[in-house]
């Protein structure tokens, strides 16, 4: 899949708050990603981050 910086993705597993969409904020070894409903910021690795993601939005 094909994403980079500012892309609204999907993940496989879905946030406390109940979304599943975030917008990655930072790209390098490891991927920063926010979420778009509650704001909070989580850092993956980017092995991590190819397992959990589904789809890229946008």
């Amino acid at each position: 899949m094909d994403y980079g910086l500012n892309s609204i993705i999907k993940t496989t597993k879905k946030h406390p708050c109940g979304n599943d969409e975030w917008e990655i904020i930072r790209m390098g070894a490891d991927i920063k990603i926010k979420c778009t409903k509650c704001n909070r910021i989580i850092m993956l690795s980017r092995r991590n981050f190819n397992k959990r993601l589904k789809q890229v939005v946008k």
